[in-house]
């Protein structure tokens, strides 16, 4: 399976475990060419993941998702008027980074504003089952990646 990055193909490697909680990775990606994902290809992706879940990740999901709505996050998603939240459970949200092309989960403590960045290029299904996974565990689930660092 591979996924287009920068107009080239890149392996995808689904078997590839996460970060650990607590461990750090960095996104680069450069925005140049970048253009904000629209609503209906939301859809798309939710649908297909929809496809792709177990059923007891389609039961979660059920309870959690909502309609896609922009939330917005700073700095990052400035430039895209905000990133797409598909789903809301307690203080977090699962939204879509169109600038890494993957789902994530954030706190907000504030209605419509993303409080933290992440870039990790999950598909949903997969994200999903790191919410069921901590609900199930009482722990946290699944690495994050952490937003673009400055080169020195």
């Amino acid at each position: 399976m591979t996924r287009k990055r920068d107009h080239a193909a890149v392996p995808i490697d689904r078997h590839k475990s996460a970060p650990r909680h607590g461990s750090s990775v960095t996104c680069t990606k450069r925005m140049n060419n970048w253009t904000p994902i629209s609503e209906a290809e939301v859809w798309d992706l939710t649908i297909k993941a929809w496809e792709e879940m177990s059923l007891p990740q389609r039961r979660l999901w059920e309870v959690i998702k909502i309609e896609p709505i922009k939330w917005q996050q700073a700095p990052y998603g400035t430039q895209g008027g905000g990133f797409w939240v598909v789903a809301i459970y307690g203080s977090t949200v699962v939204w879509f980074n169109d600038i890494e092309h993957g789902f994530n989960r954030s706190t907000w403590s504030n209605p419509g504003v993303i409080d933290e960045y992440w870039c990790n290029q999950d598909e949903l299904q997969w994200t999903v089952q790191h919410v069921l996974n901590e609900w199930q565990d009482g722990s946290p689930s699944g690495g994050r990646c952490g937003p673009p660092q400055p080169i020195q």
